[in-house]
């Protein structure tokens, strides 16, 4: 990845991470921790990877991605924001009483999303059968799925990832936000799911690990994901916890709680 390009996405994901504190702290509730561990996962991806169109939100052949964690919704509003879908401005309106920004992501409400997801693993199985109608009506697109350790502990994500494995979906790429932490603590001493690597090889993916805030880590495994031929692929991308933010990262506490405006001013001011 050449400089400039890094450079930019550098700089969004801190513009991103900085509508994630401003939209948690306006509404007094949400999810900031999970948000910002994933952060520059989701501003790779809507801002250098995927095919999509703001101005034709439903063009076809474009590329799908679903937050299957989706009480993470302040960092995809803010990359649909950011990417054009909506007014930048409606960021601070999150989870207001008439608010089309709902602390979970609507499709039918909010331009870009494409599945409305928060009971955790729906998004996932509905990622593979969005797969598998993209293989059955012979497109050529892909479709990412963001997927949070905690997350995994659900037993409908295994259901489905032994759906992808067995149809071949090589157009299905999973990211899982492996950032450690669940709102009850430590997701090793709440339900380890380890040995990751080997659990979805054994499930039939191909598997990739990486660091998740490093830019040209992430632009490799999925360049090589979109290589993989007859399986599906999952990157478990290693994160932090409230990303950037010195108090909130490896915070189990920030998993949910929202900061108050003192706080909102120092996080920013960590994040300018």
């Amino acid at each position: 990845m050449d400089e400039k390009t890094l450079a930019f996405l550098k700089d969004k994901a801190k513009t991103i991470s900085r509508h994630i504190i401003e939209m948690t702290g306006a509404a007094g509730s949400g999810h900031p921790g999970g948000s910002l561990s994933a952060a520059d996962i989701i501003t790779y991806l809507y801002f250098k990877e995927l095919k999509i169109d703001p101005n034709n939100p439903d063009w076809p052949e474009r590329d799908r991605f679903v937050l299957s964690k989706g009480h993470a919704a302040p960092v995809l509003y803010a990359a649909l924001a950011e990417r054009g879908f909506f007014p930048v401005e409606d960021l601070v309106t999150l989870r207001k009483i008439d608010s089309y920004l709902q602390g979970h992501p609507d499709m039918k409400r909010v331009k870009g999303v494409e599945m409305t997801t928060g009971s955790l693993g729906t998004g996932f199985s509905t990622a593979v059968g969005m797969a598998l109608a993209a293989r059955m009506d012979k497109k050529d697109n892909f479709i990412f799925v963001l997927l949070g350790d905690g997350e995994i502990q659900e037993g409908q994500v295994w259901e489905a990832a032994m759906a992808a494995a067995h149809y071949k979906l090589d157009n299905m790429i999973a990211i899982l936000d492996y950032n450690g932490l669940q709102i009850d603590g430590p997701v090793s001493e709440v339900l380890s799911p380890e040995p990751l690597p080997d659990k979805w090889r054994a499930f039939g993916w191909e598997v990739l690990e990486i660091d998740g805030h490093d830019f040209d880590a992430i632009e490799k495994a999925i360049n090589k994901a979109k290589e993989v031929k007859g399986k599906p692929t999952m990157i478990i991308a290693k994160t932090i916890k409230g990303k950037g933010v010195s108090f909130m990262e490896n915070e189990a506490g920030w998993h949910g709680s929202a900061p108050n405006k003192e706080q909102v001013e120092k996080a920013l001011a960590e994040l300018s």
